[in-house]
């Protein structure tokens, strides 16, 4: 398989600042030719990768004030391998975090999800998600976690991602936000989806529904979005003008149906 992707933001910087890019295809067994580009009205700038978790990368970049234009591009050849499975994430992600507040759904998912296991639970968390909260572009904030959600019954994807984690690790199953390149979503943007631990394996879901998940392409992985937001910054401020996100796949096409694994 075959996979394009592009990503380009346009910043107003109002006080130098650090930037922290979370927008390159993770590191993985597939062939990968790809090219950043960070550019101020004054030339362009340098950018450090960082390598973190599950072969995320990001870049950090010192902006002075200006317009700052960030360009990414890359294109995949085949697939990744089939995720690792660390002892030391089958604790971590068991425990509840900032955006995924599984301490505070343990009720409610122990008594929804009450008898259910392995991929019975996961199907099950995943139609209750998709049954119960609406998509709405701009329908939640950026602190919102999944009580939020749960309570709203509304947002977007991150929403959706962070609620199924919740629920799951709520029922005590190991569970993580990933951020990804979605060829064929509608509407295009980054995309947030759930991987969890079910029967040896980190399998993909997403209860959007808006994907298919067999040609989703991994950003970057952790406990919520606090790992995985594809702009951060510190020490100064800025107004994101323009974002613009493409993905795009050739050859083999992929299902919709899931949960996969995600390659």
């Amino acid at each position: 398989m075959l996979r394009t992707v592009t990503s380009h933001l346009s910043l107003d910087v109002r006080a130098p600042l650090e930037l922290i890019l979370s927008v390159a295809v993770a590191d993985g067994a597939y062939d990968r030719s790809e090219q950043l580009a960070v550019r101020h009205d004054d030339g362009p700038l340098d950018a450090l990768e960082i390598k973190t978790s599950h072969g995320g990368r990001v870049h950090r970049v010192l902006a002075p004030a200006g317009r700052v234009v960030v360009d990414y591009s890359a294109v995949v050849h085949g697939q990744a391998d089939v995720p690792a499975v660390d002892d030391v994430d089958l604790v971590e992600y068991r425990r509840p975090s900032r955006y995924a507040d599984s301490d505070r759904l343990l009720a409610f998912a122990r008594d929804q999800f009450r008898g259910l296991a392995g991929s019975e639970l996961l199907d099950a968390v995943v139609d209750w998600v998709h049954g119960h909260v609406t998509y709405l572009s701009g329908s939640s904030l950026p602190t919102d976690g999944a009580t939020d959600t749960l309570l709203k019954r509304r947002g977007v994807c991150r929403d959706f991602a962070h609620l199924v984690v919740a629920l799951l690790r709520a029922c005590d199953t190991p569970a993580r936000l990933t951020s990804v390149y979605a060829p064929g979503l509608k509407p295009m943007d980054f995309h947030a989806v759930a991987e969890a631990y079910v029967d040896g394996t980190w399998l993909v879901v997403d209860a959007t529904r808006l994907a298919p998940l067999g040609s989703l392409l991994r950003i970057a992985t952790g406990r919520d979005a606090t790992d995985t937001a594809f702009l951060s910054y510190y020490g100064g401020s800025l107004t994101l003008r323009a974002m613009t996100v493409t993905a795009s796949t050739h050859g083999e096409q992929p299902t919709t149906d899931g949960p996969h694994v995600l390659r």
